[in-house]
Formats: structure tokens, C-alpha cells, sequence
């Protein structure tokens, strides 16, 4: 029980001296909050359309300012930074639910199993998320869930990859080796041995990924392919502010400012994580 709250008050003590690890956690569990808020409430209903007050510019009224159709642009980023968690948390939990079994079964089998997996990745690294996604709306038509699936396609061969490269020299360990003497199965060792040891780097890279579907979902909303109007995406957003770049740039800054938030929040928490969970890391400072 004491070793147990001396661990947890020594993992406690080191969040709190990694400033990255803070200023990254600060900025996420804002985006988080705002996206949690907009189910409950947001400043105006973000698809309400009120021409007299188009194109605004930020006042206390609106401090965001209003599009061209007059809708606040607040409300309409609370309720995008709830799509765009939605789809990237959908997304990455897609890619680690396929590519890491995929990856620690090429490490458990080695010879032509894991030949075949890296050829598997290899092809599917060939199919970007854009265009997996042009293919997949192409038959299925666009929206939000196509976007998941284009996204978490594309994060499969990512994972597996990471969980294969972090996963193959624990299997020479002696640790592992003793379990295999005693009779225990691959399947038993990967969950009770390898797994345990390499989910500091599949969590870092969790964060990683999570920040570029993020990316990738605004722009697969930016080209028509992600969510559709009239909710809300800062992808879409951007795309229509375009046209009053110059007449309205808070229709730009805005969103623009969220999505560079976002991914910079996440991967100062990757980063903070690693520095906590990588023992490497840890002997080093």
C-alpha cells in the first residue's frame, strides 16, 4: 500500500514538473471542457441563421464574431471541437483496436507471418486517409462515419508497426523466454508480458495519432468529405471563410487557431507522457 501511494505520489510529482506535460494538459482539458459544455449549452444554437447579423466582428455580443449567414462563431467551434474529438477518438481507438493485435502477431510468429503483416501495412500506407476516403464516400456517400473508418484505416498500419518494432526484442527477454518454458502460449505472454511493457509507447503514440486525425478530419471537412451542414467542423469553417478572408479573417483565425491548439496541446502531452512512463527517459534526468 505504501509503495503503491509512493509511486503515485512520485508520477503525481513529475506531471507537475514536466512543462510540457502542464501547459499540454492545460490546453487539451480546455478543448475537452468546451466540447463537453456544447452538449449542454452553447452561447447561440450554432446552425441559427440571423442575417442582420452577418459577418460581425468580435464583440461582447459575439466574441468570436458571426459568419456570413449570422451564426456565432463560438457556438459553432464549441460544437466542432465536440465532432472533431468524437471522430478522432472513434478513429484512433479503430487503429489501435486492429494494428495493435495485427503488430504483436507479427512479433509473436515471426517468419512468413510477419512478412505478410509489414506487406499488409505497406499497401495500406499506399491509401492516405484523403484518398480512402474519396473511395470510401465514392461508394457509401460523405459524412462524419466515413470519415472514422477512412481514418482509422489509415491508422492500422501505424499502430501495428509500433507494436511490432516495440514488441520484437521483448521476446528474447528471459523473462519471456521462462514463460515459454513453463508452457505459456504466445497469446498468454503477449497480454501478460510484452503488452505491459510497451503501453507507455503505444500510449505516447495514441496522443500522436489522435492530434493528426484531428488534422485529417478537418481536412476531409474542408474538401466536402467529413461532417456535413449543417453542423458544425472547423474543416468546414475554414473552407468557407475563404471567401471573406479579407473582409472577415476571424472566420479563419478562429477555427484555425482551434485545430492548431488541439495538436499542440496532444503532443505536448505525448511528449510529457514519454518523459513520465519511458524509464530511459526517467535514468536520463
Amino acid at each position: 500500500m505504501t509503495s503503491n501511494i509512493l509511486r503515485a505520489s512520485t508520477v503525481f510529482r513529475t506531471v507537475f514538473l514536466s512543462r510540457n506535460m502542464v501547459i499540454g494538459l492545460i490546453i487539451t482539458c480546455t478543448l475537452v471542457g468546451m466540447a463537453l459544455i456544447s452538449y449542454f449549452w452553447t452561447p447561440y444554437v450554432p446552425t441559427a441563421m440571423n442575417f442582420r447579423d452577418k459577418l460581425q466582428a468580435p464583440s461582447f455580443m459575439h466574441p468570436m464574431g458571426t459568419d456570413n449567414f449570422g451564426r456565432d462563431v463560438l457556438s459553432m467551434i464549441m460544437v466542432g471541437a465536440r465532432n472533431s474529438i468524437a471522430v478522432s477518438l472513434i478513429a484512433v481507438l479503430v487503429g489501435a483496436g486492429f494494428g495493435v493485435p495485427l503488430g504483436s502477431l507479427a512479433a509473436a510468429k515471426g517468419g512468413w507471418v510477419d512478412g505478410l503483416v509489414m506487406r499488409m501495412t505497406d499497401m495500406a500506407f499506399a491509401f492516405p486517409a484523403l484518398l480512402t476516403a474519396v473511395i470510401i464516400t465514392t461508394i457509401f456517400g460523405p459524412g462524419a462515419v466515413n470519415a472514422m473508418i477512412a481514418i482509422g484505416i489509415f491508422n492500422i498500419p501505424v499502430f501495428a508497426r509500433v507494436t511490432r518494432g516495440a514488441s520484437l526484442g521483448l521476446w528474447q527477454r528471459e523473462y519471456v523466454l521462462a514463460a515459454r518454458c513453463s508452457g505459456r502460449g504466445d497469446v498468454s505472454i503477449t497480454f501478460l508480458h510484452v503488452l505491459p511493457n510497451i503501453n507507455h509507447i503505444l500510449l505516447v503514440q495514441a496522443t500522436i495519432q489522435f492530434a493528426l486525425a484531428i488534422v485529417a478530419e478537418a481536412g476531409l471537412s474542408y474538401v466536402g468529405l467529413g461532417t456535413q451542414p449543417p453542423m458544425p467542423s472547423w474543416g468546414k469553417m475554414l473552407n468557407n471563410a475563404q471567401t471573406f478572408i479579407y473582409d472577415a479573417p476571424w472566420l479563419a483565425i478562429f477555427p484555425g487557431l482551434a485545430i492548431t491548439l488541439s495538436v499542440l496541446g496532444l503532443n505536448l502531452v505525448g511528449d510529457g507522457l514519454r518523459d513520465i512512463l519511458d524509464p530511459r527517459v526517467r535514468r536520463q534526468r
